[in-house]
């Protein structure tokens, strides 16, 4: 079967971004934002979606790293909806519920084409590092709204901000992972209507 791979680039005069994404990878990445915190969260999700993904992304981290967290969730977003292309003989939904230590994190999602997002996390600190950790949701948001699904995430416990994120990015990818396997038993697409 031929590999879903995809590649976009983006440049704005707020950041400059450029990836290729596999679908039918195995975890491994390369990833380089000038925001640590935020490459090992995007680490974190590839490695537990068994995609490979290649991210090289600047932005005005002077100001702070919305505009980059945003526009690599644009990116990550048309780069996924570019690879499934019809969505032909996919899983269509995953979802998990992932423990982190104390943090345990709710996350599903339906590649539907419709994209929303709920958001039911409420992080126990502003900030991680010198991260923002609302800058989350941003990605999350940025992520679902370009790649056209429905997104739910509930972090149901957490006292520790990093690994409430953890647990949220790991059971992203983990879902994601699901939700993009083929399925042997499907024939075309997984809807009732015949697209998504």
């Amino acid at each position: 079967m031929p590999r879903r791979t995809s590649s976009v680039q983006r440049e704005t005069a707020e950041t400059r971004i450029k990836l290729a994404l596999d679908l039918d990878g195995s975890g491994r990445r390369r990833i380089t934002t000038g925001a640590e915190f935020f490459d090992h969260m995007l680490a974190l999700m590839v490695r537990h979606a068994l995609v490979d993904l290649e991210l090289e992304a600047a932005g005005d981290l002077g100001v702070d790293a919305h505009h980059l967290v945003e526009d690599v969730g644009i990116c990550l977003g048309q780069a996924l909806a570019e690879a499934l292309g019809d969505k032909a003989g996919i899983a269509r939904y995953g979802h998990i519920l992932l423990p982190m230590d104390e943090a345990l994190a709710q996350v599903a999602l339906d590649l539907s084409g419709r994209p929303h997002l709920e958001w039911r996390a409420a992080i126990p600190a502003a900030k991680c590092g010198e991260f923002d950790t609302c800058l989350g949701r941003e990605f999350a948001r940025a992520f679902a709204s370009r790649g056209g699904f429905t997104l739910h995430v509930a972090l149901l416990a957490g006292e520790d901000p990093h690994h409430s994120l953890e647990a949220i990015f790991k059971g992203l990818g983990r879902a994601l992972r699901q939700a993009v396997a083929r399925d042997p038993g499907e024939r075309g697409v997984p809807s009732t209507k015949g697209v998504l």
